[in-house]
This record gives structure tokens, C-alpha cells and sequence, in this order.
């Protein structure tokens, strides 16, 4: 009798290095490749809004949880700012990461749309803990909005950045 998985196996997402020393790239590379047991070669471009940081962006393609594993491998420096997304596959919720040096890491649930996803336990949970008063601070902190405020002028200086593939043979 064949077993049948509910989950999938592999997924797909990106990594956006949107600032990263030039000293750090080259660890940046080996640590995805490790992490992917895949050869990351990145195409690294001048950041311009930082003078001297650089920024690449790679897809990537591996087994689910692979951008947990990236996110966490990248907070090491924390001089660095970066995105991991990992897309929704059947059975598992999207994920999106976002790291900048003094708020740490962020991490959502995301949909397939890309909106960040609230569970009712958090915003049962938030309105109990923070009442009316608290509210839009709590929401803000679920949403991520000040690693997206943090990480907006590197986004818009990553436009132009060359997108490279790192894809893992997956059986």
C-alpha cells in the first residue's frame, strides 16, 4: 500500500541581502550553499543606500523549512539586513523573515498573496494582554512594521540587483 504525504516536500523562495559589508559576502554565499547543500554563487551589486554595503537576491528551491534554516544561519552578523521568504506549498503556510542590526529577527506567517497571516490565538491573545489602548503597538509588532519601515530605503536601493538561482536536488 502506498503512503500518501499531506505536505509538501520542497518549496521555493527568496533571499534578499539588502546590505551586507563586502568582507561578509563571501561567508554569505558559503553559509546559504551549506545550509541548501547547494553551491550559492550570488551576483553582488553597490547597495546605494549605504555607501560600500553590497546586495544580492537569489531564488531558491529546497525541502520546507529551508527558510527558517536560512534566517537563522543569516542573523549570525548581525551587521547585515536581509529577507528570507519561503513560498506556501500544499499543507504548510508561507513564511517571511526579516532581520535589521538593533531589531533582530522578525518572523510571519504568509499567505499566498503575500499578506502576513494573524492566527486567532494571537489576536485573542493580544486583545486580552493589551486592551483598546495597546492595540495598534500589538498589531504593528505581529505585522513586522518596523523591520518593513527598517528595511524600506534598502529595498528601494536593491532595484537593478541581479536575481541568481540555488536550487537543491531534492529525491
Amino acid at each position: 500500500m502506498q503512503q500518501l504525504s499531506q505536505f509538501a516536500e520542497v518549496t521555493t523562495g527568496v533571499v534578499w541581502i539588502h546590505a551586507a559589508p563586502a568582507a561578509l559576502c563571501p561567508h554569505v554565499e558559503w553559509a546559504l550553499s551549506r545550509t541548501l547543500d547547494a553551491r550559492a554563487t550570488l551576483k553582488w551589486s553597490a547597495q546605494e543606500a549605504v555607501p560600500g554595503m553590497q546586495r544580492a537576491v537569489v531564488d531558491w528551491v529546497g525541502p520546507v523549512g529551508s527558510g527558517a534554516r536560512m534566517a537563522n544561519t543569516l542573523r549570525e552578523w548581525n551587521s547585515i539586513r536581509f529577507e528570507v521568504t519561503e513560498d506556501p506549498s500544499e499543507g504548510v503556510d508561507g513564511e517571511r523573515f526579516c532581520y535589521a542590526p538593533g531589531l533582530g529577527l522578525w518572523r510571519g506567517t504568509m499567505s499566498a498573496s503575500g499578506d502576513t497571516l494573524l492566527g486567532e490565538a494571537q489576536l485573542r491573545s493580544m486583545m486580552l494582554e493589551q486592551g483598546p489602548e495597546g492595540m495598534q503597538t500589538a498589531l504593528d509588532s505581529l505585522l513586522g512594521t518596523a523591520w518593513d519601515d527598517a528595511l524600506e530605503p534598502f529595498r528601494m536601493g536593491g532595484q537593478g540587483a541581479e536575481v541568481t538561482w540555488l536550487s537543491q536536488a531534492v529525491s
